[in-house]
């Protein structure tokens, strides 16, 4: 059942310095430009803009310290991960493995704005990132990204560590967390779900330790009160844009109550040992209401769950120059830190 469309104050905007509001417009442009109302993405043009918005691996550190790398996970699949490190470290390494936003149809590891958190995840959260370059839909839909999500885990475990890295770097894959936004943060949910019930007694080395979902991107056919209220208000996020992505995601003909996208309700399945959670909410982002709902049903089910709200966190917030962006990477810090294993041999390749 839909909310009713007037139902709650339509707030105002919170004051965004001027660069941001323009990257802001630039992204939501070009959001627009290459999503077609079939839900398909014109991939001539998508190629164009990729381009003008990624960045190159630098091996080489920056100001902070990081370097960063490509592998190749599966190349038949197109599949890969760019690794962010220090030059080295006197102790293991948690890692940190991140999955990219874009409505499960755009953007990789490369574009700016991912490239950009991903440093700061290394440098603030002091941690080994890799992030993983999934299937994007509508080419490859349900459960594409998530299939890609597991295997990058296995290809991790597997390995006994994060290739390339050196003996400079060790890591504590027993440590190992998982983040990401938006559409990211809901293949972190899946992700996590399947490995805890299908992987995580029968690693070689690879434990999930915790989970830092933010802003998720789940929903349903009901349209709840804080969407309504944030439409044609909030940036980034609007029911044209959501509709095309599950359009785009899900498996032809199925609904927004389809179980990848509406996982907030008692009987959504969920492993029994699923990990402690971060979950990051903004009050500027339509999704919200879901993602409470989210929180709620975990509790419910026994999981360690943790809120953090950002009152003017718009949907991807994050990830831009905004006052409380650091709060975030803070937050994970003492979340990752509280939430590692016992110390373990150390391991680098």
């Amino acid at each position: 059942m839909e909310a009713a469309a007037g139902q709650g104050e339509r707030p105002t905007p919170p004051p965004l310095p001027l660069g941001v509001r323009l990257q802001l417009a630039g992204l939501t442009a070009a959001i627009d430009a290459v999503e077609r109302s079939d839900g398909t993405v014109n991939r001539c043009l998508y190629s164009v803009i990729d381009r003008l918005l990624s960045a190159r691996a630098n091996p080489r550190p920056d100001g902070s310290g990081v370097r960063s790398y490509d592998f190749t996970v599966d190349a038949s699949r197109g599949i890969w991960a760019r690794v962010f490190a220090p030059v080295s470290s006197a102790v293991p390494l948690p890692v940190v493995v991140y999955y990219h936003g874009g409505g499960f149809a755009l953007f990789s590891p490369a574009i700016g704005p991912f490239n950009g958190v991903c440093r700061r995840l290394c440098s603030d959260v002091g941690a080994v990132v890799v992030s993983v370059n999934y299937r994007l839909a509508p080419e490859h839909r349900y459960p594409a990204a998530y299939d890609d999500g597991v295997d990058a885990l296995r290809f991790l475990d597997d390995a006994g560590g994060v290739p390339g890295l050196g003996d400079g770097v060790p890591v504590d894959l027993a440590s190992c967390f998982l983040t990401g936004e938006s559409a990211g943060a809901n293949i972190v949910h899946h992700v996590a779900s399947r490995w805890a019930a299908e992987h995580q007694h029968a690693a070689k080395s690879l434990r999930l330790a915790g989970i830092i979902p933010v802003q998720p991107y789940f929903g349903g056919e009901e349209r709840t009160e804080s969407e309504l209220r944030l439409e044609g208000v909030a940036p980034v996020v609007n029911l044209e844009r959501s509709d095309f992505s599950w359009k785009a995601f899900l498996p032809v003909g199925a609904t927004r109550d389809h179980p990848a996208a509406h996982v907030t309700d008692d009987n959504a399945e969920l492993a029994e040992e699923f990990p402690p959670t971060l979950l990051v909410i903004g009050g500027f982002d339509p999704l919200q209401d879901w993602q409470r709902r989210y929180a709620d049903v975990l509790r419910r089910k026994g999981v360690n769950v943790q809120v953090a709200e950002y009152p003017d966190g718009f949907h991807g917030f994050y990830g831009f120059p905004v006052a409380d962006a650091g709060k975030v990477f803070l937050k994970m810090k003492a979340f990752v830190e509280s939430n590692r294993a016992a110390p373990a041999k150390s391991t680098a390749r």
